[in-house]
């Protein structure tokens, strides 16, 4: 890929993760040329890999738009999620490093810290680094990769707009026991806790979502 498609998909990725687009807005190719600095060949290859990335659909009429997900889509989001995230957290309890175990209580106690006035950006910065950190400690580039390919922060960012003060605390929670089986290097026991946290959050989503359409 050239530099200029590379940049052009760093920014319109971005846009999209970071929350700067909603799901079905129309992805114009000359808007986002201007926008990226490039011409519109490098946007269209930019599209393409979004749109294989399952985070741009494309209509018959080639119209290209931020894709949503149906409820089927987010739950099985979630559960590729639990299960690979589940298995960094089982590999990282045996390999994890004092450093890493410092990064991840920082990370933390950025959770808790968005507490204090429901500060959704300050929580998603939290638990992103938090989970990165896991990742990280699994020394594993394939299960990195794989989890990176998922759609991943767009829903979470969705899921975390739902969350009050009081899921909030529950992460900071269910992150500190991931951090007691870490320390206690339990790889079944960080497993578990991994996998119920992220299991939590689907069906946080769920249940906010069924509220929405009552």
């Amino acid at each position: 890929m050239s530099k200029a498609s590379e940049r052009a998909y760093s920014r319109i990725r971005a846009g999209i993760t970071g929350g700067e687009w909603g799901p079905g807005t129309p992805l114009r190719e000359e808007e986002l040329a201007t926008l990226c600095g490039v011409s519109r060949t490098p946007v269209r290859e930019a599209l393409r890999r979004l749109e294989a990335e399952y985070l741009v659909r494309r209509t018959e009429g080639a119209r290209s738009f931020v894709a949503d997900w149906s409820a089927d889509d987010v739950a099985e989001l979630f559960t590729l999620r639990a299960i690979l995230e589940g298995h960094a957290a089982e590999r990282a309890a045996s390999r994890i490093t004092a450093e890493q175990l410092t990064a991840l209580e920082a990370m933390n106690e950025e959770v808790r810290l968005s507490v204090e006035t429901v500060d959704t950006e300050r929580f998603l910065a939290g638990n992103r680094g938090f989970h990165a950190v896991v990742v990280e400690a699994a020394q594993s580039p394939r299960l990195a990769a794989m989890l990176g390919a998922l759609v991943e922060q767009p829903v979470i960012r969705r899921t975390a707009r739902r969350y009050g003060a009081e899921e909030f605390l529950r992460s900071h929670a269910e992150h500190a026991a991931i951090l007691d089986a870490f320390r206690a290097r339990d790889p079944q026991w960080a497993k578990a806790m991994m996998m119920g946290h992220i299991q939590r959050a689907l069906h946080v989503f769920a249940a906010a979502s069924r509220a929405e359409t009552m």
